[in-house]
């Protein structure tokens, strides 16, 4: 019995690994605690806790990184699967996939966002534009946590979680892109923030839907 009652310890813990993610308590990009740490927050031992967090990257929720850490790529096993996919797409085609996704958002978020929402963007377009300005590495990361959260003010769950599953895949694009071009877009960022803020779907979408093509239209065989 004693093989039994231990794979159903690693459920446990692999399971309350599943919650403290789902809850956002450790969200798309962020690294986990580690071994020792786990070990001593669920009060199971260090092998228990290492299949555990297995289990997860097996699953496409997690990925560990050598020298850093582990960090969170997806909030649910579907999520995880979509990552995979999104992971080897060109960058043009993850751009007219996001226009779409950004555009709806956007008009969504214009018309659901609450107080809490708006602090919230207030405070990520001030970081974003920033980190853009004094070129800090975190400015990617900053810039993709703003546009998240305009999903997050969406208010319909399995958006975001469709959306987060292609989060990797956004920064990747977004990176790969600052490489070519240093144009930070703070202006187009202002517009779209200020127009969900306003409560304007039309002028939200709008804003989202220029400025993300602008950027696809830099690539020579869009159309």
């Amino acid at each position: 019995m004693q093989p039994v009652r231990r794979t159903s310890l690693i459920a446990q813990v692999t399971e309350q690994l599943r919650a403290e993610i789902r809850s956002s308590r450790w969200p798309i990009g962020s690294r986990i605690p580690t071994e020792p740490e786990l070990t001593e927050l669920t009060g199971t031992g260090r092998n228990t806790v290492r299949e555990a967090v297995q289990a997860l990257v097996h699953a496409g929720v997690l990925e560990r990184r050598q020298g850093s850490g582990t960090y969170v790529i997806a909030a649910s096993e579907v999520g995880g699967t979509l990552a995979k996919y999104f992971a080897d797409a060109e960058e043009r085609d993850v751009l007219e996939l996001r226009q779409a996704l950004d555009v709806t958002a956007a008009a969504l978020a214009a018309r659901r966002r609450d107080d809490s929402d708006i602090v919230n963007l207030e405070r990520l377009l001030e970081e974003r534009n920033q980190e853009w300005s004094t070129q800090n590495s975190p400015a990617v990361e900053a810039d993709v946590a703003l546009h998240r959260a305009i999903v997050v003010a969406s208010h319909n769950a399995v958006y975001l979680e469709f959306y987060d599953s292609l989060l990797p895949t956004i920064e990747q694009v977004i990176r790969a892109r600052t490489l070519k071009s240093d144009d930070a877009y703070d202006m187009e960022h202002k517009d779209l923030v200020q127009a969900v803020i306003d409560g304007d779907s039309d002028r939200a979408a709008q804003a989202a839907r220029c400025f993300l093509g602008s950027l696809i239209a830099e690539y020579p065989d869009a159309r």
